[in-house]
């Protein structure tokens, strides 16, 4: 006998069961999507919006899809000053006073650099919570004298994932775990996981993240945004809190390269704080917007480093047709460019990190407020262990605990390592194939598409092509190139030192040839066929 339900009851059944299911966040036609920072500007001249406006409107979105349990969690903290920020510059701009093309404009920042304001500096620790932070970084003092607003922080993966060989890019102790807006339910890479995810979703108009080895490339490729890891030096370091003092740099992450070229040369300058940028007045620019040219592929060798292709069909694809575009734009590609003998690396750039970690972290800490309780890495061991249930629910800190045996820098170990780490990236590696081949750029496929989320396993992650460029602490650039079943790919344009003028003319060649960035649409799962 076959059972019979009626109609209604069945609508009833299928009703229930369909607001059970995961929804996609309702962004209800953002007023402000994917406006580029001279769009805001002109609002904002010709009397439309004003910067107060603008800030609020982003605001109002943080609220709607970032917080909360099913939020993205991409905002560590919202800056309390930000209105009355806006509203001093509204007055500037009234006044006929205009900073320069990022006045008014709202930025967010990574939670590893430093503030003197009312915001936390934690690098997702909840051990660094009310370290009470008195400098600015010598970034951010420039980012505010640029005009920009300081909007707020993001998360990223906590101690910009240098803590254990198995965490979940993305999760913070204090943040928790931020999501990909593409699927929400897929990793946004890291360390500058919220950066890349704030800006892809339109929190604000472009954002800051820092980069050892891929934090910048990587979670700009997952979330379909532009990375630009500059040249180590070219911005200053001071204030942030360090990995390494060889291959750390902050960078700008925008969903344009205009965008993030604008904010690039803001932040160039010599800082007495940090000796690596005394080397970078004489090659760098103040605009580096100058550089954009639509032709810039046009007569360029590019050479296609394959060594992270043959991993992802998908990948491999969106590859092949980058690199169609770009002989179409009249590049000169030389294929199949090796780049060093990586085999003979062994774990020297695991061991110069290691080193460089706790010497550089154990500095950090040692100049926090006299009556802080954290002073060193021994010291961070410590409250993680009596405070595992919040700091250490899904994976440890055996990175802390290896660099907490580490010595000196003055140990031969370290010294043997990051010289045969400079040697096989620069001597051997891009800067061989720059000069054997006569190239203007080195392109590879940035990473993976996007895996899902697994805090017990950790990040499932092959493809990258940073580990070069990150360390020789040369230049790199990554740009959206196309999509796997709706995840971006990233591609990577990289070169020898303070190449960024060269670099970013070619990848605006390319991002305009092809246009690939799609909006995000926070769908709970990725749809499949």
């Amino acid at each position: 006998m076959k059972l019979r339900l009626h109609p209604i009851y069945l609508l009833f059944v299928l009703l229930v069961w369909s607001a059970c299911q995961p929804q996609p966040q309702q962004t209800k036609g953002f007023e402000l999507e994917e406006k580029t920072v001279a769009e805001l500007q002109a609002m904002m001249e010709n009397g439309t919006h004003t910067a107060v406006s603008i800030c609020q409107l982003y605001i109002d979105r943080i609220n709607a899809i970032d917080q909360g349990e099913n939020g993205l969690h991409a905002v560590i903290e919202l800056n309390p000053d930000a209105l009355m920020i806006a509203a001093e510059l509204d007055k500037e701009r009234a006044e006929g006073k205009i900073r320069g093309p990022l006045h008014g404009i709202p930025i967010m920042i990574k939670d590893n650099i430093n503030t003197g304001d009312n915001m936390e500096t934690t690098a997702g620790s909840l051990a660094l919570v009310d370290s009470e932070i008195e400098k600015d970084a010598f970034i951010v003092s420039k980012l505010r004298a640029s005009g920009a607003i300081l909007l707020g922080k993001t998360n990223l993966s906590e101690w910009a994932n240098f803590r254990s060989e198995r965490s979940s890019s993305g999760w913070s102790g204090r943040g928790r775990q931020t999501r990909n807006p593409y699927a929400m339910d897929r990793s946004p890479c890291g360390s500058s996981s919220g950066s890349g995810v704030a800006v892809s979703a339109n929190l604000c108009a472009i954002t800051i993240g820092t980069e050892t080895n891929g934090s910048i490339v990587c979670p700009s490729s997952l979330n379909g945004v532009v990375g630009i890891k500059p040249t180590v030096g070219l911005w200053s370091r001071s204030g942030i809190i360090p990995i390494s003092k060889t291959q750390d740099t902050a960078g700008p992450m925008g969903r344009t390269l205009t965008d993030a070229t604008i904010l690039l040369g803001a932040l160039v300058g010599s800082d007495s704080d940090d000796e690596m940028t005394n080397d970078s007045a004489a090659v760098t620019y103040q605009d580096y917007t100058q550089f954009l040219d639509i032709n810039g592929l046009e007569g360029k060798r590019i050479g296609i480093f394959r060594g992270p292709m043959g991993l992802h069909e998908g990948v491999d694809a969106i590859m092949e047709q980058s690199f169609a575009a770009m002989k179409e734009a009249g590049a000169i590609l030389v294929d199949s460019v090796e780049l060093g003998e990586m085999h003979y690396l062994g774990n020297a750039e695991y061991e110069l990190l290691l080193y460089e970690f706790k010497d550089g972290l154990n500095a950090y800490l040692a100049g926090l407020r006299e009556d802080f309780p954290f002073k060193t890495i021994e010291d961070l061991i410590a409250y993680n262990n009596e405070n595992k249930e919040l700091e250490m629910p899904y994976f440890q800190q055996e990175i802390f605990e290896l660099a907490q045996t580490k010595g000196e820098l003055t140990d031969e170990a370290y010294q043997e390592a990051l010289a045969l780490c400079q040697k096989i990236s620069r001597t051997d590696g891009i800067d061989l194939a720059i000069e054997k081949h006569n190239l203007d750029a080195i392109v590879a496929p940035t990473g993976d598409p996007a895996w899902v989320i697994d805090q017990i396993n950790g990040d499932n992650y092959r493809i990258s092509s940073s580990s070069m460029p990150a360390m020789a602490g040369y230049p790199n650039i990554t740009v959206p190139a196309g999509n796997v079943q709706g995840l971006p790919i990233g591609i990577s344009f990289f070169s020898t030192a303070y190449t960024e003028a060269e670099l970013l003319s070619i990848a605006y060649g390319f991002e305009q040839k092809t246009k690939a960035r799609i909006v995000p649409k926070l769908l709970p799962t990725l749809e499949l066929p």
